[in-house]
Parts: structure tokens; sequence; C-alpha cells
């Protein structure tokens, strides 16, 4: 897999090859990185994930595969494939995987 993100531009993608499944990782791509946002892939394994913590722009988590619950703000939330949630900067929020789980992380500068 080529992981230059300008390898991307101007095709199509099938977004499931974007990122693989690996045994006790949490495995990502950066899809656009530029100054005003970025857009990343990420795949974890049901056991990985990614602890509370905060942001300092606003971020849409999309779920592409497989569940998680992602408590934002102490609230506790559960995204399944095809939902998605807005975490808002300087708001704590983690990523807890319930099965194998893709999103896409898409996160706004400004």
């Amino acid at each position: 897999m080529n992981c230059d993100p300008k390898s991307l531009i101007g095709r199509p993608i099938d977004i499931d090859s974007l990122t693989e499944y690996q045994s006790g990782s949490v495995v990502s791509r950066m899809v656009i990185n530029k100054k005003t946002g970025t857009v990343t892939a990420f795949a974890f394994e049901a056991d990985e994930g990614l602890s509370e913590h905060t942001a300092p722009y606003d971020a849409l988590a999309i779920a592409l595969e497989g569940e998680a619950d992602i408590p934002v703000g102490g609230v506790p939330q559960h995204l399944k494939q095809g939902q998605m949630i807005i975490m808002p900067a300087n708001v704590p929020h983690a990523v807890c995987p319930t099965t194998r789980f893709k999103m896409m992380l898409v996160m706004i500068h400004e």
C-alpha cells in the first residue's frame, strides 16, 4: 500500500483498503493533512483504543466498520457502522472499540 497521501488524489479509493487491522495495534493513515484540517483513517483491534484526551479542534468521527464506545464529556455514547459523532474542541473523549472498528476522523482547524 502506498502511504503517500498524494497517491490518493484524483482517483476513486476503496475506503476499506486505507487501513488494515494489525493485532495489538491501532493503525492510522493520514488521508488529508492541511493547515485547515486533517482527515485520518483508523483501524482498531477490539482490545485497542485511544485513552481519554482532548483536541484543540472540533472533530467528526465516522464509523466505517464495527462498533465502539466513545464517551464525550463524560457522557457515554455508542457508535456503530454508518453513524457519526461530533467531538467538540477541548472536551474530553476516548475511543473504546467493542469489536474490530474502523473510522474516519475529520478534524477542522480554526
